[in-house]
């Protein structure tokens, strides 16, 4: 079997970014969330934070789609964009000043096509000053989604209905971050909380990113079991992501394998 072939049976995630909003780093989790996906000869990089900003060309994704306007998931983007951006009007509007040269507008619940996958933005809770989307990506029957600041899923039964893997926020594990404003709760809901949807919805997979200073600073074996046992009380392998971490999703029914990456 040819790379290629192997290469288009099979998508391969790429954790290059696990840290969030936080003044914290370690070699765990050094660098702002952002992810690479490869799909046969592309490679689609979501989000792209502060500490991207002199790195993003080299790392020559096909395409960059972004969540939400934030700086620790957007401000990579000041200098402009070697590709394609895809982002919401509404992060548009923040991301003004930026010199990208090929702006590409996402409108939620209409999927649109980039390297051969298929992406679909849902509204989520998160901030009201920046509107946040996750991304459900799918090739054929494998979808996973990604989600890596959210207080709350619009339509959470959608969204989540036949992924193979829930890609979600690490800001903390079971201490609520969501304050109440006028019209909209903000901040982040914990990793124990997300897993209860992941079960509600019959996801059996989750893994967790865009993580706060409990997990950037703690404990990694200890955290990592934490988590583990959260998921096992659900019926989901669960675990917590690290920079430099790769995973294989196979284009057919089944759970995310592993690969033996290092941090």
């Amino acid at each position: 079997m040819s790379l290629r072939t192997s290469r288009a049976r099979q998508i391969e995630l790429i954790f290059i970014g696990t840290r969030g909003n936080t003044e914290e780093r370690t070699r765990r989790h050094r660098r702002h969330s952002a992810l690479l996906v490869h799909y046969g000869e592309s490679s689609v990089m979501i989000d792209c934070g502060a500490d991207w900003l002199r790195s993003v060309v080299s790392l020559s994704p096909s395409a960059i789609v972004v969540t939400h306007g934030h700086p620790d998931h957007a401000q990579g983007l000041a200098y402009g964009a070697p590709c394609p951006v895809f982002a919401t009007v509404e992060t548009w509007a923040l991301l003004d000043a930026y010199p990208i040269a090929d702006k590409r507008i996402v409108t939620v619940n209409e999927p649109f096509r980039v390297g051969g996958l298929r992406f679909e933005a849902f509204p989520v809770a998160h901030s009201v000053r920046a509107p946040a989307v996750g991304y459900r990506i799918s090739r054929g029957r494998t979808s996973f989604f990604y989600i890596p600041d959210v207080v709350a899923i619009n339509d959470r039964r959608r969204a989540l209905e036949g992924v193979t893997l829930y890609i979600g926020d690490g800001a903390t594990i079971a201490r609520p971050m969501v304050r109440r404003r006028p019209a909209a709760l903000i901040g982040h809901t914990p990793v124990r909380t997300q897993l209860g949807w992941c079960e509600k919805e019959g996801v059996h997979s989750a893994i967790f990113t865009h993580c706060g200073s409990e997990i950037v600073t703690g404990d990694a074996r200890y955290l990592n079991r934490l988590v583990k046992r959260l998921g096992e009380e659900r019926g989901i392998a669960a675990r917590i992501a690290y920079d430099g971490l790769r995973l294989l999703l196979p284009l057919r029914e089944g759970r995310a394998r592993v690969s033996p990456g290092s941090a």
